[in-house]
């Protein structure tokens, strides 16, 4: 999946990362506990290097933002911060963002894209936590 309107020609790699407790308690449950934090990387993308000729790898212009879960500190129990490149501290984004909007409509499981990650799938299909 990729976040905007990149075509073919400049792809990004977004990877996604989520803390280790939260992950073995999602694979237990079916569902993401409190405090559960994901952190979005989002690359640039490059080809023609080393020994790639036809595909592309990541490079090394990056963004981060952070999904957190924490029901006694957000509305909505989930938060979204984006990281500036400065390397100041992530800031709350504003609820007119996209991603409120987005995750909201879309998350398989709560706000979250279960549905692009076959092993968290088939765990919310066993658990029965899948949005209708």
């Amino acid at each position: 999946m990729t976040y905007g309107s990149e075509g073919p020609a400049t792809p990004r790699f977004d990877n996604v990362f989520v803390n280790r407790a939260s992950y073995k308690a999602f694979m237990a449950t079916g569902s993401w506990p409190e405090k559960t934090m994901f952190v979005l990387e989002v690359r640039d993308s490059a080809s023609n290097g080393s020994i790639n000729r036809g595909g592309h790898y990541q490079a090394e212009d990056f963004r981060l933002s952070a999904e957190v879960k924490d029901s006694s500190r957000f509305k909505d129990k989930w938060e979204y911060f984006a990281f500036p490149a400065s390397g100041e501290p992530a800031q709350a984004l504003p609820r007119s963002a996209g991603c409120f909007a987005c995750h909201s409509a879309h998350g398989a499981v709560e706000n979250t894209f279960v549905q692009f990650y076959p092993t968290l799938l088939g765990i919310a299909r066993e658990k029965g936590t899948l949005k209708k």
